[in-house]
């Protein structure tokens, strides 16, 4: 029990090397809980995504100093996880509830004449919609451009003009 207290401590203040113990044992926890959540936690970055990173982040972080107790920081992080699970379930069974916790694409561009509201509303400059041209390896004068999106996950995404 002694060497449990030395390397893992109880309450405040919690030394360098019981920090760093138990910044070992949540990175091990934080992975598994990771591993549920699934891919899409750290992959594509939709806000439901975002939720999850910054959520975990906070809670993880107070097991770490001990600013809570342990074992209700991993119970809350594992229930957000499998809360997002649940809402990435949710979403491939029902487009209305994708769109309503993450929204839908908004059209930047199409018919040869870019959407100033619907750029406004994204927040969007023209140069973003000229960048994402440029790296879609395509010509600055949008001869060749059908539509520019601002996906649910901020990528703006460039669609080229069929071939006649």
């Amino acid at each position: 029990m002694e060497i449990i207290e030395r390397y893992w401590g109880s309450g405040e203040p919690l030394s360098s090397l019981q920090m760093g113990c138990r910044g070992i044992v949540i990175f091990i926890i934080a992975l598994v809980i990771l591993r549920i959540s699934g891919r899409r936690s750290f992959g594509v970055g939709t806000p439901l995504d975002n939720i999850v990173v910054i959520l975990l982040g906070a809670i993880l972080s107070r097991a770490i100093t001990g600013a809570s107790p342990f074992w209700p920081v991993v119970a809350a992080s594992l229930m957000i996880a499998l809360l997002h699970r649940f809402f990435s379930w949710c979403k491939v069974y029902s487009e209305a509830f994708g769109k309503l916790v993450e929204g839908d694409k908004i059209v930047l561009y199409e018919n040869n004449d870019f959407n100033a509201g619907n750029m406004s509303r994204a927040q969007v400059a023209r140069e973003d919609i000229m960048q994402a041209v440029r790296e879609a390896q395509l010509p600055e004068d949008m001869q060749q451009v059908s539509r520019v999106y601002m996906e649910r996950n901020g990528n703006i995404t460039v669609v080229r003009k069929q071939e006649q």
